[in-house]
């Protein structure tokens, strides 16, 4: 079995101590040369421009392929666009293009009335400018706002006809779930690559209340599991081996990407990445 290919998501900072352990991650996770890292948008694109800042300094300072996520939350299309222009400006051509959430308190989704109604819009308007590698979101469980069961496959191939090149699933945490989905996105002609999102489990309890929102189902055995490793002082171990037991299974079934969800915290990505095989190859300072 290969060693895969890695890839790693963060999130900008918004005070000082959340930007010491953004730039600690980095300096964890960038020896193992990921394939790319993504820096995310917080909800409604609250942190536009810290994720610019950030996707520009992880660039320039630890010379890595930065994705830099874009949504069609609360700005017209222009404003959109100037944002992705800037991006090119500064040397990125790598961008996570989503639909985004809706602002806090907002509740559904609502779109700018001058701006992209949909992710499939807005991939459309960045493959017309020729200056980006675009990935996209995918949904192995269903999507809360899903109308149907192949609603998730169907927006994903509108998508990638649309000129997307890739994408990147939501968290799951068994391997079938992510085997049926690609099945269903192969038998629908999706033939473009489909990344796992590998989510490793910093707080169960957390992790559960995040699931619900977002429609990722949590199997019932994971609750006794980590009932039981919280009452033995195992959490990490129990985390570190289940994250590594499911890309494990993926690789079997002939995945050869995995992308981490780090959440900042680059302990346990860490582990399960060197458990797999994936090591340091240059030591880098700290430009924090």
């Amino acid at each position: 079995m290969k060693t895969p290919r890695v890839s790693f998501e963060f999130f900008p900072p918004q005070s000082l101590e959340a930007s010491f352990r953004l730039w600690d991650t980095v300096n964890v996770l960038a020896p193992l040369r990921p394939n790319f890292v993504s820096v995310t948008y917080g909800a409604g694109g609250t942190t536009r421009k810290l994720t610019h800042e950030a996707v520009s300094t992880i660039g320039q300072h630890y010379g890595l392929n930065v994705a830099a996520h874009l949504t069609c939350v609360d700005a017209s299309r222009e404003e959109t666009l100037e944002i992705a222009e800037a991006y090119a400006a500064a040397g990125v051509t790598e961008i996570v293009a989503l639909r985004g959430d809706p602002p806090k308190g907002q509740g559904a989704f609502r779109a700018h009335p001058d701006g992209f109604a949909s992710s499939e819009e807005l991939v459309s308007a960045l493959a017309a400018t020729g200056k980006f590698n675009i990935r996209v979101g995918a949904y192995p469980d269903p999507h809360p706002e899903a109308a149907s069961n192949t609603s998730d496959v169907d927006w994903l191939k509108r998508k990638i006809d649309a000129g997307a090149s890739s994408a990147i699933t939501q968290f799951f945490f068994e391997a079938e779930t992510f085997f049926r989905f690609r099945d269903a996105c192969e038998k629908a002609g999706i033939d473009a690559p489909i990344i796992p999102g590998i989510l490793p489990i910093e707080n169960w309890d957390g992790v559960r209340k995040f699931a619900a929102r977002c429609g990722a189902y949590t199997p019932e055995w994971l609750d006794e599991a980590f009932e039981a490793a919280k009452r033995d002082n195992r959490h990490d171990l129990l985390a570190t081996a289940i994250a590594t037991e499911l890309c494990t299974e993926l690789m079997e079934g002939g995945v050869e990407d995995l992308h981490f969800y780090t959440l900042n915290k680059p302990q346990l990505t860490r582990d399960v990445a060197h458990a797999l095989g994936v090591t340091p190859t240059v030591a880098l300072e700290n430009v924090a």
